[in-house]
C-alpha cells in the first residue's frame, strides 16, 4: 500500500540514455518524452540557454546552425557520456519534465546502457543520474532491454538474438535464461553511417554537406541491398573547390556504396558474436533468427541483406526507434523479477 501510495505521489522512471535521442517511461503510462540528447549553451560559459530549458527539441533545432554567441552540445557520443556537467543538466531537465511534481520524493529510475560500457563509464552514469534527482538507480543493457521490448523469450532456455543499433553504438547479443551468453557492442551505427556520407559526398563530389543532411540523405535515399526502385535526390552544399554554393544529383546506389564500410562492420559484429556462442544456441538461431532494433534498423533492405550473407531469418521489429525504452519499462513494471539481473553499482 505505501509503495503504491509513493508511486502515485513520484512515479518510478525508465530511461533509455541514447546518443542520438533520450526516451523516458513512466511506470503504467508508457513513453512520455522522446526528444533529442542535446543541449544549447551560451558560447565559452556552462551556462544553459532559455533558463536551462534549451535541451532536447528545441536545441536540436540550432545544431549547425547557431550564432557565434550559442553552442549546441550532444553529451553523450558513442553511447558513453562525454560531458559530465551537461549530461546531468539534461537528465534533470527530463526528470523533472516528466514527473511535473514530485513532492520531494527522488524517484526510482532504470537506464538502459550499451552492452560494453566500461565500470568506470558506468559509474558515471550512476552519478550523473544521482545527481540529476533519481533516488535508487538500475542500470539494463541495452540488448537485454531490447530483447524484453521486442518480446523475445529471453527468459527460456533458448536463443534469442538481437542487434540494437543506436546512434552511437551497436550491441549485439545472444540472450537465454534473461543472461547475454555471447555479446559484442561496437561504436559504428547511426552517427557513423551519416559522417560516411559527408565523407563519400566531400571525395566523390567535392561537397561538403552538414551531418543532419547526411541524416536525411540517409533516410530518403539510404539502403543496404538494392531497391526494386533505385531513388535520386538533389543535394546542396559548398564546394569544396570553388568554395561557392552548389547542387549535385545524388542517387540511391551512391548512397549504398557510402554506406558499404559501416554496415559491413556491422554485419562483421553479429558474425562475431555467432562464432562465440555455443553451438546448441547457434543452432536455434536456424529457426529463430535475428530481430533487428533501433534507428539503424530503418534502413531500407538492411533486413534482407543481413539474412543473405548471415543465412538466417532476419527481421525489423515493430516501431524499432522505442523498442529499448519499451524495455526498461516493462522491466520497470516487473522489477523484482528483474532486479537480480540488473546493476545496482554495489558490486
Amino acid at each position: 500500500m505505501l509503495n503504491r501510495l509513493r508511486r502515485w505521489i513520484c512515479p518510478d522512471l525508465a530511461i533509455d540514455l541514447g546518443t542520438a535521442n533520450t526516451l523516458v517511461a513512466i511506470h503504467g503510462r508508457g513513453i512520455v518524452i522522446n526528444e533529442p540528447s542535446v543541449v544549447a549553451l551560451q558560447k565559452g560559459t556552462r551556462k544553459v540557454l532559455g533558463r536551462g530549458t534549451a535541451i532536447g527539441k528545441l536545441a536540436k533545432q540550432m545544431l549547425g546552425k547557431t550564432p557565434d554567441t550559442i553552442s549546441a552540445v550532444r553529451p553523450i557520443k558513442d553511447g558513453v557520456i562525454t560531458d559530465f556537467e551537461l549530461c546531468e543538466a539534461m537528465l534533470r531537465y527530463f526528470i523533472q519534465k516528466a514527473l511535473r511534481s514530485s513532492h520531494g520524493f527522488r524517484p526510482r529510475v532504470i537506464i538502459a546502457v550499451p552492452g560494453g560500457i566500461t565500470p568506470v563509464e558506468k559509474r558515471a552514469v550512476f552519478n550523473s543520474a544521482e545527481r540529476a534527482g533519481a533516488g535508487q538507480v538500475f542500470l539494463i543493457e541495452e540488448p537485454k532491454a531490447a530483447g524484453i521490448g521486442a518480446g523475445l523469450p529471453i527468459a527460456e532456455p533458448i536463443a534469442s538474438m538481437v542487434c540494437d543499433i543506436g546512434g552511437g553504438t551497436t550491441d549485439v547479443a545472444i540472450l537465454s535464461l534473461t543472461e547475454i551468453v555471447a555479446g559484442k557492442s561496437i561504436r559504428v551505427a547511426g552517427d557513423e553511417l551519416d559522417d560516411a556520407i559527408v565523407e563519400y559526398l566531400k571525395q566523390q563530389f567535392s561537397l561538403r554537406i552538414g551531418n543532419q543532411q547526411a541524416e536525411q540523405l540517409k533516410i530518403e535515399l539510404g539502403s543496404a541491398y538494392p531497391l526494386e526502385q533505385e531513388l535520386t535526390s538533389e543535394v546542396r552544399g559548398l564546394d569544396t573547390i570553388s568554395g561557392i554554393p552548389r547542387k549535385a544529383l545524388i542517387t540511391s546506389e551512391e548512397i549504398r556504396e557510402a554506406l558499404r564500410e559501416p554496415v559491413t562492420a556491422i554485419l562483421n559484429c553479429i558474425k562475431n558474436v555467432i562464432e562465440h556462442c555455443h553451438p546448441e544456441l547457434v543452432a536455434d538461431l536456424v529457426d529463430n533468427g535475428l530481430v533487428l532494433t533501433g534507428g539503424g534498423a530503418l534502413l531500407r533492405g538492411l533486413d534482407l541483406f543481413l539474412s543473405e550473407q548471415l543465412g538466417i531469418p532476419v527481421r525489423v521489429t515493430d516501431d524499432p526507434l522505442t523498442t529499448v525504452a519499451r524495455g526498461t519499462a516493462i522491466c520497470l513494471e516487473h522489477l523484482n523479477e528483474w532486479r537480480d539481473s540488473l546493476d545496482t553499482g554495489e558490486g
